[in-house]
């Protein structure tokens, strides 16, 4: 089926594969929270619909992608895993820090079926249970945005170089969705012993680096061994984060703790709001959450660094990496240093 794997397509499956083992795992508990507490035939009724209107998207998406200059396509594909890529590996560093709380699956399980339990049905002739539906469409849809992602940036961005990327990337994604829902529906309960946090790290490593290769490309830059780059990339980037982690774990054995930033940003629209205004700016801050998420400065220091890449020239392959480190340093530092208490 596959001829001749690469060292890049086994970083491309293994970079896919994490990244939707982790969304299915999510997915599959909110699935299984629905079914057991609601019923099964409303919840599998919105997963399917979820998954209908996935596959639409990856079918208008991935021709339209594919129409855009190779250099635009990477230098767009490139930033947005990158700024996507840092948001996993932030959260990650202070997880294994200890600055946040490793993620509960089955704590999560036990919410959404409290929750759940507490809210009257409502049916109609086509759906029995609107909360099971709604709830179980949400969750696959919302996770499964996340995977459409992956899998079609991968895929098509190294498709033109290697024809038997996006197949790759499609696969990866299959074999971890299939895997994780047989895995939660024959034990019945949330993958509470999946390494999440671990899978998060390892895959917001990876999404960083190839944001980092294929970004500083778009933008101008050539880098000195082609792809070969990459074995350099990912090291460079696994330092970073180990050494944050190890200066973070001193900063928690002081006490310090998580601080709030004040930063202007995007935020949810009221519920007491119009409605026109409620789902408009629902739907902008779906999208900004999804990509830019708690700090708009990573994503503002990434665009920076595409333009002094592009001032500069092919020469300036090195320009993404130090903005990488210096962004994500100064943004966990940041938000763990000490409180000034005001006299």
């Amino acid at each position: 089926m596959f001829h001749s794997l690469s060292g890049n397509d086994i970083a491309l499956f293994i970079s896919v594969f994490l990244a939707c083992a982790v969304e299915a795992v999510e997915a599959v508990t909110i699935v299984l929270a629905s079914g057991t507490s609601r019923g099964w035939r409303s919840t599998f009724q919105g997963v399917i619909s979820a998954l209908i209107v996935l596959a639409g998207l990856i079918v208008v998406l991935g021709p339209s992608i594919q129409k855009l200059p190779k250099s635009t396509l990477r230098l767009a594909v490139g930033g947005l895993l990158l700024v996507f890529g840092l948001q996993w590996l932030r959260k990650a560093i202070l997880r294994a820090s200890g600055f946040k709380a490793l993620h509960d699956e089955e704590k999560i399980f036990r919410d959404e079926v409290e929750a759940a339990k507490k809210v009257a049905k409502v049916s109609n002739f086509v759906v029995s249970d609107w909360y099971a539906f709604t709830l179980s469409f949400k969750g696959v849809l919302l996770e499964g945005l996340e995977v459409v992602f992956i899998v079609v940036t991968f895929g098509i961005i190294q498709k033109g170089s290697n024809p038997q990327a996006f197949a790759l990337a499609v696969w990866a994604a299959a074999i971890a969705v299939v895997i994780v829902t047989i895995a939660g529906f024959a034990i019945a309960k949330p993958l509470a012993r999946v390494p999440e946090n671990t899978m998060k790290f390892v895959v917001g490593t990876l999404l960083t680096s190839f944001g980092i290769f294929w970004g500083a490309e778009g933008a101008g830059a050539e880098w000195p061994r082609k792809d070969l780059s990459l074995l350099a990339i990912i090291p460079f980037v696994l330092l970073v984060s180990f050494g944050l982690i190890e200066f973070l774990k001193v900063r928690k054995a002081k006490n310090y703790q998580v601080r709030k930033l004040s930063l202007p940003t995007f935020s949810e629209p009221s519920k007491d709001g119009p409605l026109v205004v409620r789902w408009v700016g629902g739907f902008l801050f779906f999208w900004y959450d999804f990509i830019i998420g708690d700090d708009w400065r990573v994503a503002a220091g990434v665009v920076l660094g595409f333009f002094a890449i592009h001032s500069v020239g092919i020469s300036a392959w090195w320009t993404m990496p130090a903005v990488v480190a210096a962004m994500l340093s100064y943004t966990l530092l940041e938000a763990t240093r000490e409180e000034k208490i005001s006299a």
